[in-house]
């Protein structure tokens, strides 16, 4: 069991408002670009139970297969993508650390599976020591986890992808994983954080997810450096990671998991000048988490907000993907991928069309302020 010396705190901005100054930077971890894909296998699980909504996404299941000759509409083939580009995301992160904190600003973005993101960066003058990071999907023990791989040597990158994507199409034998880890724990400047760990994403049921995790930390825990503490998820589940971070003798680490246009609400404080420095401290167990005021606005109120940002219009966008069904896809069972404005065209389903104005709807300061009154205070820390 990995048993750190350790020195991991954690701070909440609207408590400790000039911690910040105690320190020469602060971190952003675990952001996502428009590279990366977002599952929406989720929708059946958590909106059939639903009457409503579950009578109206059965509709459209049935209407699928009238026009696909009996085809399933299966909500695992299709995904949807982050409005901002790689230098759109770190520009919003770095600008949010020096305007809100007055500190200096590293940053580590980490897309699901892909590194196209930090390697795009890297050719541009500005951004050539941009970490190469990434957000490993990693099935086991029936349900999948994630880690955050910082800071891999640019030389052996890609070699490295090709590795994890061949570990995630077809899990090995036992051990390779473990192997895997190992291999990219030899590497000192390297970070391996378990994302959000006790989130059951996959919704196989906690009892399911908590004999996997146990299995995991016993097999692969050693190469594990920190657990997340993650900017999205509720503070109830992030206080529970804390604590079993304490008892398996882990720092605990930020990972603000941005997916839209809110700046990451969980950082990490460093006296660190560089990411290999930041990375050696937490390599040693020293860790400062710092909550930025956002977080304390309420775990739904904010996902509606990120809700908003995806689902807004984006004139600018990057790949030229302006409205928000241009940026949601499908594979079809032919293995052809189409976005949903492809598979609708100018017909977009009225309840989906109700859906999107009444989130829009967010973006007008009075419903923001109900819908904070409303979801927010109770759902503080």
């Amino acid at each position: 069991m990995l048993t750190p010396p350790q020195s991991s705190r954690i701070h909440f901005h609207w408590r400790e408002p000039r911690v910040a100054a105690n320190f020469r930077a602060a971190v952003s971890l675990h952001g996502h670009t428009l590279h990366s894909q977002e599952s929406l296998g989720f929708i059946p699980q958590i909106c059939s139970p639903l009457p409503l909504v579950g009578h109206l996404i059965e509709r459209q299941a049935s209407r699928y297969r009238e026009l696909n000759s009996g085809a399933q509409l299966d909500f695992n083939q299709a995904w949807w993508t982050p409005p901002l580009a790689p230098a759109l995301a770190y520009e919003l992160e770095r600008r949010a650390i020096e305007q809100s904190l007055d500190r200096a600003a590293l940053v580590s973005l980490t897309d699901h599976d892909t590194i196209a993101g930090p390697m795009q960066l890297r050719v541009l003058q500005p951004y050539k020591r941009v970490p190469v990071s990434v957000e490993w999907t990693v099935p086991f023990g029936g349900t999948f986890f994630h880690l955050g791989i910082h800071q891999m040597p640019a030389a052996v990158a890609s070699e490295w992808m090709r590795a994890m994507e061949a570990f995630t199409q077809k899990p090995g034998a036992e051990g390779e994983l473990s192997d895997l880890l190992a291999w990219f724990h030899a590497s000192p400047q390297t970070l391996i954080v378990f994302n959000h760990p006790l989130w059951d994403e996959k919704g196989v049921g906690l009892e399911r997810h908590w004999f996997a995790l146990g299995r995991l930390l016993g097999e692969c825990g050693r190469f594990f450096h920190a657990l997340e503490l993650n900017g999205l998820r509720p503070w109830a589940e992030n206080r529970r990671v804390a604590d079993l971070a304490r008892g398996l003798g882990y720092p605990v680490i930020s990972g603000g998991d941005r997916h839209g246009r809110e700046p990451n609400a969980c950082l990490n404080l460093t006296n660190a000048t560089s990411f290999d420095q930041f990375v050696a401290e937490v390599r040693d167990g020293v860790s400062e988490v710092l909550f930025m005021p956002q977080y304390n606005h309420g775990h739904t109120y904010r996902i509606l907000g990120n809700i908003a940002d995806v689902l807004s219009e984006d004139p600018g966008h990057a790949l030229g993907w302006r409205r928000w069904s241009d940026r949601v896809f499908y594979r079809k069972p032919d293995g052809v991928v189409k976005s949903l404005r492809e598979l609708w065209g100018e017909r977009e389903p009225w309840v989906i069309r109700a859906f999107t104005r009444g989130v829009g709807l967010m973006r007008h300061k009075r419903v923001e302020r109900m819908v904070r009154r409303v979801w927010g205070a109770a759902q503080a820390v």
